[in-house]
């Protein structure tokens, strides 16, 4: 598969800017993997081999985007994210692995990963993931993202009965948001304007007093919100 240059930007910046650590105990995948993400202009500051190097190597580099395997010899990759969230909490982990299976992926996002992507993928899906996350956007390989949301929907007990109300656009949004779309993308879907959507996310955001979008995607997978 040859290289394909991106020129992707994220807040005014190329791909350059955004420090990405791999993770993997496979040597030649690791590596693999960290060469495409340099070679389509991404700073790869650290790779890592286990939980333990995984977290000292996150607090040394400070990485923006992690990219994390699910089967290490220390432990999961769910526990290298809590790992590497605990010393680096602005990190964003971005599930790379071979599982698809269900708990693999939900003890994955319990842990604090923005999205999953399964190693199947084509080396442009990797790269405009790893450009998505570190836009703060949740990345699911499809099918996936589904998933969760089946998942959160049945574990979820009765709503809240102080919860924030959401109007029903904010909740379409928000829906949106869940499943990895960019404002642009819920734009054309929704027949609004990109800053009608960022309206809409910036509010909801104060309703329920989150950060970021990636809080906010986790937010409707916890309480079970999907476009169906």
């Amino acid at each position: 598969m040859g290289t394909v240059r991106t020129e992707t930007r994220r807040e005014g910046h190329t791909v350059s800017d955004l420090r990405v650590m791999v993770v993997d105990d496979h040597p030649m995948w690791r590596d693999g993997v960290a060469r495409d993400l340099t070679d389509n202009g991404f700073d790869v500051v650290a790779t890592a081999d286990s939980v333990a190097a995984a977290a000292a190597r996150a607090a040394a580099t400070l990485p923006d985007v992690v990219l994390m395997d699910m089967n290490l010899p220390d432990g999961t990759g769910a526990q290298a994210t809590a790992a590497v969230l605990e010393v680096h909490p602005s990190a964003r982990v971005l599930i790379l692995s071979a599982s698809d299976e269900r708990d693999d992926v939900l003890e994955a996002i319990k842990a604090g990963a923005t999205g999953y992507l399964v190693k199947s993928a084509q080396q442009s899906e990797l790269i405009a993931a790893v450009t998505s996350t570190g836009e703060g956007q949740p990345v699911f390989t499809p099918g996936l993202a589904g998933l969760v949301l089946g998942e959160y929907r049945r574990m979820s007990q009765s709503p809240q009965s102080d919860a924030p109300v959401l109007t029903g656009r904010e909740t379409e949004v928000l829906r949106h948001v869940a499943k990895g779309l960019s404002s642009r993308q819920i734009a054309t879907r929704l027949e609004i304007s990109p800053r009608t959507v960022e309206n809409h996310v910036g509010s909801a955001l104060r309703k329920l007093q989150l950060g970021n979008r990636v809080e906010l995607a986790r937010y409707a997978i916890e309480h079970g919100l999907d476009a169906d």
